[in-house]
């Protein structure tokens, strides 16, 4: 079992025949998320430190995993600190990064780089690839069924593109799950719900977003950064595939991604994620200016239900929206 900090070419690990776990979604899932951050607490961690960090943390320590990769460039600035706390206490620490400036060179460099540790070769690694493109262009075609057809909701959308970043750990059962899922919403009759969302930013820390906002007579149609997870690009490379993917890198190559996407799915109205204690949060400002469709910003900061505040500034969203539709 190799756990790892956020999305990493999932397709060295595949082809080094080791177990991908993704810390978050263990985390997310988990069924006590809040006493995963209260364990990271007791151990030291401050509390003004992003929830996400202290969950992952909690996770590789509650669940015993030995050996970790740890994104030092292109997701949280936390995460060096993270990786230093548990070396510290003896767990394997692999760091992989992000090249800022998308470099084919560099990023090249750090996938073989990642490949030698794992005792594989980048021909192995592409060939684990073409693998795992036809499962995720099974994924893909949930988020058609979303979006164009309706009649997939935004929550299952966003937890099976969720998934993609590790495949639950076991690409055939991941595979089958899928199948059974494509079949059954192949004969459903189309969803009813009027207004059409973009959800933007990491993936929410609220446990029942989507379903208030399907209640409300909303219904997410574009989940940006799940997306992004499931590799939505047709390319011919693993350097080009990990190029295109957008979430590590600056955030107007994201917003090109969005603005298309927004456009193309007739979206109504954008909600922005962002979590408490980020840098994420400053990119808000840049966000704000740039898109033209209605936003609504949301912060998070621990696992649970959605608070009354927040409740009420969706349902004042949902109706401004829904006043503004034709």
């Amino acid at each position: 079992m190799v756990g790892f900090t956020t999305t990493i070419p999932l397709e060295v690990l595949i082809a080094a025949e080791r177990r991908p776990v993704d810390l978050n979604n263990i985390f997310i899932t988990d069924p006590d998320p809040q006493g995963l951050i209260e364990d990271a607490e007791v151990a030291g961690f401050p509390r003004n430190i992003c929830g996400w960090i202290k969950g992952l943390y909690g996770v590789v320590r509650r669940h015993d995993i030995k050996e970790i990769v740890a994104v030092t460039e292109g997701d949280c600035s936390n995460t060096k600190a993270l990786m230093e706390v548990l070396t510290l206490q003896g767990v394997t620490t692999v760091p992989f990064a992000y090249p800022f400036d998308r470099s084919a060179e560099t990023l090249t460099h750090e996938i073989d780089k990642l490949a030698r540790h794992f005792g594989v070769t980048l021909h192995q690694c592409e060939a684990a690839r073409v693998r795992l493109e036809r499962v995720r262009g099974k994924v893909h075609e949930i988020d058609r069924l979303n979006w164009q057809e309706d009649r997939v909701s935004g929550s299952e959308s966003h937890t099976f593109q969720v998934c993609t970043s590790d495949m639950n750990g076991d690409v055939d059962a991941f595979e089958a799950e899928v199948d059974t899922f494509l079949a059954e919403a192949g004969r459903r009759q189309p969803l009813r719900q009027s207004l059409r969302l973009a959800y933007i930013g990491v993936p929410p820390i609220f446990a029942d977003l989507y379903e208030t906002l399907e209640g409300m007579g909303a219904r997410v149609v574009f989940n940006e950064t799940q997306r992004q997870f499931s590799m939505p690009y047709p390319v011919d490379s693993l350097v080009e595939q990990y190029r295109r993917y957008t979430y590590p890198y600056d955030i107007f190559t994201r917003l090109a991604d969005i603005e298309t996407e927004i456009a193309r799915r007739r979206v109504d109205g954008v909600i922005h994620y962002v979590q408490a204690f980020c840098f994420r949060q400053i990119e808000d400002l840049i966000v704000r200016q740039r898109l033209k469709t209605p936003i609504l910003t949301l912060e998070g900061d621990r696992p649970g239900l959605l608070d009354a505040r927040t409740r009420i500034r969706l349902e004042g969203f949902i109706e401004m929206l829904k006043a503004r539709k034709p």
